[in-house]
């Protein structure tokens, strides 16, 4: 966490310092942020895992993280120059590998989490002063996300290898860009940080189970970055 606000921090810092040199250039798109509502499309990758805490001092699980994909829409809502309100409901495609360290071979021992989120967030969006071209801007709110591969009224386990998590959970989202504006369109490249609110651990039936007895609570964390087109 404290690792994402420093990068931001600096990258926001270089953005502006870059940006002062370009700002005697002749402007693309002046009129862009004029208008009330503007609309987009965005694509990009992501990298989940978990953020797990444990019953006792003994971590048993090693996470894998391979990254994922998702495609959206955006939505933007002008407030006033600096302030807009915004949305960008997507899918989002990710695959997480959790290995038990306490079990052995690759059927106990190995659970591949495939989770495809729809996801349905509202931020509040602020926008710095343009420079030439460039704009940069911060950004946070807040998500409703609905798991479809959660299991979470499955009847089977991890007895049955389906490792279990919630379908509706809310995340919290912060992160920044930096709006470029081009001659027919503005394009924006971003990077955002994502936290579950919830725990969305689904506990096995047996309460001495060697995959989820001693989890006391597992979030979904990860960063994405995203290319967007206004």
């Amino acid at each position: 966490m404290k690792k994402f606000f420093l990068i931001v921090l600096l990258s926001l810092n270089f953005g502006v310092i870059t940006a002062q040199y370009t700002d005697d250039i002749p402007k693309n798109r002046p009129f862009f942020d004029k208008k009330n509502v503007s609309w987009g499309y965005y694509f990009g990758m992501n990298f989940y895992d978990f953020k797990i805490d444990y019953k006792t001092p003994y971590a048993h699980i090693i996470q894998e993280t391979n990254p994922g994909f998702q495609v959206g829409l955006v939505g933007n809502l002008n407030l006033n120059s600096s302030f807009s309100i915004r949305t960008t409901p997507g899918v989002y495609f990710t695959n997480r590998r959790l290995i038990f360290r306490n079990l052995t071979g690759p059927k106990d021992s190995i659970r591949d989490i495939t989770s495809n989120f729809v996801q349905l967030p509202l931020y509040l969006k602020f926008n710095t002063i343009r420079y030439g071209n460039i704009r940069p801007y911060l950004m946070g709110g807040i998500t409703y996300t609905y798991n479809l591969n959660s299991w979470e009224f499955s009847k089977n386990d991890n007895t049955a290898g389906r490792f279990r998590l919630r379908t509706q959970t809310w995340f919290y989202e912060i992160g920044f860009g930096f709006e470029m504006y081009l001659y027919y369109f503005k394009f924006t490249p971003s990077i955002f940080g994502v936290f579950s609110l919830q725990n969305e651990l689904i506990p096995d039936k047996d309460p001495n189970s060697p995959w989820t007895s001693n989890i006391e609570s597992m979030k979904t964390r990860g960063i994405y970055i995203n290319l967007t087109f206004e």
